[in-house]
């Protein structure tokens, strides 16, 4: 580059930072976050996983309950087992068209929500992630209401990550973030099985 685009360069970055750095100073609030990752594409609940991670560096307990995901060990589950600081519930019964049981698949709901209901009374847990449960609500396997009840009272400062298709839009209204995630190309399109430490 030579002197004059450097210049402009310098000037377009400085105008950037003064931009962003008034933003900053704005955000004055300090609150519980709701975040909703939504949407057809792959990553839902490995942002929310890498999350859970980062709170834990901070040194915060999370408590995590995977709804729909059965019994079957994830790469997740193998290492969150392992710290004490994470309370780690699976209470699916695998995905819908393999149950093919709404009943079952309804009672395994209920039983993940008493765990979520738990976490979300709790103010020792700072990080509460519900996987799959845009998908729960979806199905109309619990009553949404409840939900959004136990969202609304839980600690002032616990943050919750909210995971699954579909979410519904009384959910996004009430969330701080959404992200929808947007599929372009899958691996399982082409026929390639699920990977460990991709997709398991």
């Amino acid at each position: 580059m030579n002197d004059s685009a450097d210049e402009r360069h310098k000037n377009r970055m400085a105008h950037k930072k003064s931009v962003i750095d008034q933003h900053i100073e704005q955000a004055d609030q300090e609150k519980g976050l709701l975040l909703v990752l939504t949407g057809n594409g792959k990553g839902k609940s490995s942002s929310g996983f890498g999350m859970i991670v980062r709170a834990m560096g901070h040194g915060l307990r999370c408590g995590v309950v995977q709804f729909i995901k059965a019994a079957d060990k994830t790469g997740e589950e193998l290492f969150f087992r392992h710290f004490p600081q994470v309370e780690y519930y699976v209470e699916g019964e695998g995905f819908t068209w393999d149950t093919q049981d709404k009943t079952k698949d309804i009672a395994a709901a209920e039983r993940g929500w008493a765990k979520a209901a738990g976490l979300l009374q709790n103010p020792e847990i700072s990080l509460v992630m519900l996987d799959e449960l845009n998908t729960i609500l979806k199905l109309g396997y619990l009553d949404p209401q409840i939900v959004f009840d136990a969202l609304n009272n839980r600690p002032a400062m616990q943050h919750v990550i909210i995971t699954g298709r579909g979410a519904p839009e009384a959910l996004i209204e009430l969330a701080d973030t959404v992200t929808e995630m947007r599929e372009v190309k899958h691996a399982y399109q082409a026929g390639i099985q699920a990977q460990k430490g991709i997709e398991l």
